[in-house]
Formats: C-alpha cells, structure tokens, sequence
C-alpha cells in the first residue's frame, strides 16, 4: 500500500509562522520542566528542612532507608529532568537555525503532530521504527 504524499513532503522546512508555533509550545514545557527539576532538586537536597532528622532520640531505621531510596529517585529523576531541558533547549537552537523539525536521519520533515507530542524529536517515526526494526 503506498502512502498518500502529502503537501508536507515535498517541503524542505516548516515556514516561520510554524516555528514560532513551536517555539510558544516548547518554552512553555520548559518553563514547566524548569520548576518540577526545581521541586525535584529540592526533594533530594532537603533544601526545605531545617535539620531537626538527626536531632531525633531513636534511630528509626527502616524510615531512614525509605528516605535515602526516595532521595535517590528524585536524584535521577532530576538528571533525567535536566536532559528533558537541555533537549528543549537544543529544539529553541534548531528553531533559530531554520533547521527545526528535519530529521537527521531521512532530512524529510518530521510531523506535525510528533513535533507537538514530542517536541525536541530529532527522528521521524519512519526513523525512530528503523532504529528499532533495522531491514537486514
């Protein structure tokens, strides 16, 4: 079955218009992402607490173990939070440069509905599935 081609196929970039769309789109996911890696940071730093845990007469061990797995959940959600930013980030470059929504592996626009669903894509689906499902 062959594919409909679309008006979207034969262009070679999305026009300014759609990348200031974009551009509104993702500084609002990384003004959102900023704040939750601030309360994550915060969580596993215990910048709110006033130091009063280890003042405590009993050592309750088993509540002490929860908070250091909990510490280090927040710990690597926070690094996997700081790749989410720095991905926007790399997107709002890609806007400037005219280079925003071209897959690095076909160079065919990616969709629009990607784009809006995963907005730092650098793949089509057509690549991202051939990385998975390479033809031999």
């Amino acid at each position: 079955m062959k594919k409909k081609e679309t008006k979207d196929d034969k262009r070679t970039r999305y026009s300014d218009e759609e990348l200031v769309e974009f551009k509104t789109l993702i500084e609002g996911k990384l003004e959102k992402a900023r704040n939750d890696l601030e309360l994550l940071t915060e969580a596993y730093t215990n910048a709110n607490e006033h130091g009063t845990n280890d003042t405590s007469p009993t050592f309750k061990v088993l509540e002490e173990g929860y908070q250091v797995l909990s510490k280090e959940e927040n710990s690597r959600l926070a690094a996997r939070q700081s790749k989410f930013i720095q991905n926007l980030e790399n997107a709002l470059v890609r806007i400037e440069n005219k280079t925003y929504g071209i897959c690095r592996v076909t160079g065919k626009l990616i969709s629009k509905e990607r784009l809006r669903s995963v907005p730092h894509a650098t793949l089509s689906i057509e690549a991202k599935n051939n990385q998975y499902n390479p033809k031999n």
